[in-house]
């Protein structure tokens, strides 16, 4: 016999902006609560040299951390690191992971999550291609002051470059706090330069160790080459991740036609963007960051990295709605659900909930019922999987079996979407909530 609900919670969404897991603003080449960079102007005439102090980590003294008294950033609940091929294979064959070790614990102290892209080279010598590579090919030199983004020409690069991924994978995949792969393909940061010039079957090739070695990290691929994207989806989903938002040709050209190539992506996997330059920048340059917001948001960005510079305080007001919007953002509507029942019967609920972001939760975390009394308490694994849970209203209806020996009594009903591990999403709603349960309701278990 199952107890069907007789009673109901209505609720309203909370006024009070939540941090989640897994988006909003990333913190870049540091760590949540770290200082900022100082503010920088970026001067074209220097061939903008300026800005490549902060493409690889660890960034070094070139940038002061005086940030804080300039601007504001939001709380980043993502770590975006990216960091040179050099650093984990100084020898081929021969990899030394501390770096990414090192990271990967920094970011769990700090209670975030990491996306992680592994570069080839960078425009500068001193994030050049391993020294091993170039005894091996023809490769680019990198003189102070120049802005060389070319890769080696020969396609055999991508494979050793492959080989690198291939041994990342074999131990980070899966990793918890490693959430997010960015794949790396040709060019300066691995970010498509003269991506044309190289066979296909080459970049198919890297495309494939990328999608075979990550089964549990989630990946996303350069909008520079939305084709190779499309590639990697037949194999695993594969969100995309777009570099330099803000620029006028990105925001009408190069998004829009990556955007009709990729269309429904976003349903499986992240779309991620960053700023060209800085939002310091942006208010300098004039540009509109209203139009940024609306277009960002209409393409289902789960996370942006504004690269860990201070925003303008007048900004304030439109970044914190533009982080309110961004990912998954979940109100519970209304709970119902029986108001008692007896030891060992089939309990029924039903939930009406909105994901009132852009985007789903990527992640499979329980949603959890929990019923406790006291010092006694029941949880249960609902089975609902909230990924399913796009932007938009959602009911679901799930059933849970008490068991045989619960003791009579009345018991408060709670739910979360966490796991065992401590992982929590928050919901956004006004409402008593104890630990990571939010109350629902209340029922008596009788004799």
């Amino acid at each position: 016999m199952e107890r069907i609900p007789d009673k109901k919670t209505i609720f309203e969404r909370s006024d009070k902006p939540v941090n989640n897991p897994f988006i909003g603003f990333t913190s870049y080449q540091m760590f949540r609560d770290d200082p900022l960079f100082d503010d920088l102007i970026v001067d074209p005439a220097k061939k903008m040299i300026e800005t490549e102090a902060t493409e690889c980590y660890p960034v070094g003294d070139e940038i002061g951390r005086g940030g804080n008294g300039q601007g504001f950033y939001p709380a980043a609940a993502v770590a975006y690191i990216r960091l040179p091929w050099k650093d984990v294979e100084p020898e081929r064959g021969e990899y030394d992971f501390t770096v990414i070790e090192n990271i990967l614990a920094r970011a769990k102290e700090k209670e975030q999550t990491v996306m992680l892209r592994l570069m080839p080279h960078s425009t500068r010598a001193r994030d050049d291609v391993p020294a091993w590579l170039k005894k091996l090919m023809p490769c680019p030199e990198r003189p102070d002051g120049m802005r060389v983004k070319d890769s080696p020409a020969d396609p055999a690069y991508l494979r050793l470059f492959g080989e690198a991924v291939a041994e990342l994978a074999r131990r980070f995949d899966g990793d918890p706090i490693l959430d997010v792969m960015d794949i790396s393909i040709t060019g300066a940061w691995g970010e498509g330069h003269r991506v044309g010039d190289y066979p296909r079957a080459a970049l198919e090739e890297l495309m494939d160790v990328y999608t075979s070695s990550f089964k549990n990290t989630r990946l996303i691929g350069q909008v520079a080459a939305p084709w190779l994207i499309t590639y990697a989806c037949g194999s695993t989903p594969c969100g995309w991740r777009g570099d330099g938002v803000g620029e006028p040709h990105h925001m009408t050209v190069k998004y829009p036609n990556a955007v009709d190539t990729l269309g429904e992506l976003w349903k499986k996997a992240p779309v991620s963007f960053e700023s060209f330059w800085w939002l310091g920048e942006w208010e300098r340059k004039g540009w509109d960051i209203d139009e940024m917001i609306e277009k960002t948001l209409a393409w289902n960005a789960s996370t942006f990295n504004a690269k860990s510079f201070p925003i303008p305080e007048k900004w304030r007001d439109k970044v914190e709605r533009w982080v309110g919007k961004m990912g998954y953002h979940f109100v519970p509507r209304a709970f119902e659900y029986p108001s008692r029942a007896r030891a060992g019967e089939t309990l029924m609920f039903s939930l009406e909930a909105e994901n009132v972001g852009v985007a789903p939760i990527y992640n499979a975390v329980p949603l959890r019922l929990r019923l406790k009394s006291g010092g006694r308490e029941f949880v249960f694994d609902t089975g609902v999987d909230v990924r399913k849970w796009l932007p938009g209203p959602v009911s679901e209806t799930f059933c849970v079996k008490l068991p045989e020996d619960a003791l009579p009594g009345e018991y408060i009903v709670g739910l979360s979407i966490s796991n065992e591990e401590g992982l929590l999403v928050r919901w956004e709603a006004k409402g008593e909530s104890d630990g990571a349960f939010l109350n629902v309701g209340s029922l008596r278990i009788t004799e």
